[in-house]
Order: C-alpha cells, then structure tokens, then sequence
C-alpha cells in the first residue's frame, strides 16, 4: 500500500533500544535498525521507534502493528535462573521495557512480528523460559545461514511461501519452555526452536534475522508483507468501527 491511493500507511511501532553513546550525539539515545526500518517500509508501513517509558498499553494505541527486534540476552532473573557465566550483562530498564511492551501488545491483540530476541522476550513475559547457551552442534547459530523447518499450514510458513528455508542466524540462546498459549511449529535441524505462534494473538514469532537479506530474499521480505498487511486490516477495522460510531452519533 503507498500513499498515492488515498490511505495512509499502517502505522508499525518498533520499541527502541537504549544505545549508552551514538556517533554524531554527545548523549545517550534509543536506535533501531535500519534493515528493519526499511523492511517494514518496503512491506507498506510506516515504522515509528518507540523510546522505552511507561504507559507503554496506552503508548501502543495508535498503532496497527508492531515488529519486536532482536537484542542484547535477557536477564536471567526475568525467568527464575541463575546467570549462566556466558550470557552476556543485560539492561534491566530495556528488559523491563521489552516484557511489558510484549504483554501489552498480545493484550491489544496487534499484529507483530517478533525477532530472535524479540521471540525470547515473548516467551518469557509468557512464563517462558530460555537456554542461556546453545550446546555446541553442527549449526553455528551465533552466525551462519541454516535450514528452518516448519510445520505445513504454519503462518510463517504461509507468509514465507514454503515450509523449509535458509535463514540468516545469529544467536546463542532459545528458547526453552514454552511460555502459556505459546506454540513450536519450527526448528532447525538440531533442535533448535526457531519458530513460535500463538494460539490466539496474531504473532509471528521467528528466532533467526529477517531483515538481514529481507531485500534480496524475498521469502524473508514477505514476513514483513505479512505483518503490514494484517496491521492495513487491523487499521481498517478500526476505521470502520470509527466510521460507525460517528454514523450512530448522528443519528
């Protein structure tokens, strides 16, 4: 969808992430990545960054979908362990940022995609737990391209137009019990979890980097087509309630 057939882009929120020191700044600021920036842009939406603060259920009103990006590694405290020497320092203002917004947005029932980190912290702020570092095997999930399986009918699989792809990986940790109302239907070859859904919210939940070759890989694209389009839906919806409320009004 573009601005030129009289609609406005669907409006996707991506929290941002605290950033100590950014060049060209003399301060502290909040980022996100411009892959996924661009992405959601391509896809037909308007990415706007949302800083971390509170009211974050009432921050995420406006809004017809969201993309929850990857990161730093939670906190282990988060989920009830005990910190594993290679999981890496966290922040807890982002963490707490991070679970909330997650609640907040399968709360509203907002289309979202969620990104390795992303994944995980839906997980968690489900009751989920994670492994804070991946045994060693044949895939070199800190940073290699490798084969996702998923299950036939998945949405991922739907949006991605197949059920086996080569993605674009960089992690140590997973995800390991499952969150409530939280669903496997990918993996790698090892083992790994790799995709998630949910049984009610609209989320598509994947543990690898979509917007690493979202514009040249046109499956790992139409995971960000998917989510606009379920947030132009949404944003119609929306408009259509507004539109009938204003007619009940004047009559």
């Amino acid at each position: 969808m573009s601005e030129t057939d009289g609609h406005a882009r669907p409006l996707i929120a991506v929290p941002g992430i605290r950033s100590a020191s950014i060049a060209g700044l003399r301060r502290s600021g909040t980022v996100a990545a411009d892959k996924i920036l661009e992405a959601i842009f391509r896809a037909g939406g308007d990415p706007v960054i949302v800083p971390p603060g509170p009211g974050i259920t009432h921050r995420l009103a406006p809004f017809d979908g969201v993309v929850l990006p990857g990161g730093a590694d939670l906190d282990p405290a988060t989920y009830g362990a005990e910190r594993d020497p290679r999981t890496e320092a966290s922040d807890p203002v982002q963490d707490e940022f991070d679970l909330t917004t997650a609640r907040a947005v399968i709360e509203l029932e907002l289309p979202f995609l969620a990104i390795c980190r992303g994944m995980q912290v839906v997980n968690v702020a489900l009751g989920g737990t994670l492994d804070q570092h991946l045994p060693d095997s044949h895939i070199w999930h800190r940073e290699c391209m490798h084969q996702v399986w998923m299950e036939s009918g998945s949405a991922v699989a739907q949006a991605m137009g197949g059920n086996v792809v080569e993605v674009s990986s960089y992690h140590h940790q997973a995800v390991d019990r499952l969150g409530a109302g939280l669903q496997v239907v990918g993996r790698a070859e090892d083992g790994c979890i790799e995709v998630l859904e949910h049984e009610s919210a609209p989320m598509l939940g994947v543990q690898w980097h979509p917007e690493d070759n979202a514009d040249t890989a046109p499956h790992q694209q139409a995971l960000f087509d998917a989510t606009v389009e379920r947030a132009r839906l949404a944003q119609a919806r929306r408009d259509e309630l507004g539109h009938a409320l204003v007619r009940t009004k004047e009559n």
